[in-house]
């Protein structure tokens, strides 16, 4: 098994607290920004950054779809961290400042990939497959923010 990973980032046009608060409000404006590859969404526990348990479902393709139940924790400034409870998927977010009044976005998925010719071909193309998932949150991030 191969670990694979999926980096997206974006610039967008508002101060890093601001962005920040937006992605770790789990009960409130996280669920708005999600792009239709997403369902089920729900909060079980807590809403807002560390300590936050939430759940939905993730249609990667139209044959793979990802139950996740994810534990959040904030490791340090800026930093949200998804942890799967059903697998070995880690979602990173960091915030950081970009120049006057903007933020840097940086969104890493790792996870346990499968073994064989499989595995090859997840780790050729899945994560271009949630890199085009996270552009369209990142862009409905920015269009949230930048109002």
């Amino acid at each position: 098994m191969a670990q694979v990973e999926a980096t997206t980032e974006r610039v967008v046009a508002a101060d890093a607290e601001t962005v920040f608060d937006t992605l770790a409000d789990y009960s409130g404006a996280r669920e708005k920004l999600l792009p239709e590859h997403f369902s089920e969404y729900e909060v079980r526990e807590g809403g807002d950054g560390e300590g936050t348990l939430v759940h939905w479902r993730l249609q990667a393709t139209s044959k793979r779809v990802r139950d996740c139940l994810l534990e959040v924790t904030e490791p340090s400034d800026g930093e949200l961290v998804e942890k799967d409870r059903n697998s070995s998927m880690v979602t990173v977010w960091r915030v950081t400042p970009a120049g006057e009044g903007g933020s840097r976005v940086v969104v890493t998925t790792t996870w346990q990939g499968a073994g064989g010719i499989g595995g090859f071909f997840e780790k050729t193309f899945a994560p271009k497959g949630l890199g085009r998932i996270y552009d369209a949150l990142l862009a409905n991030l920015a269009a949230e923010v930048e109002k």
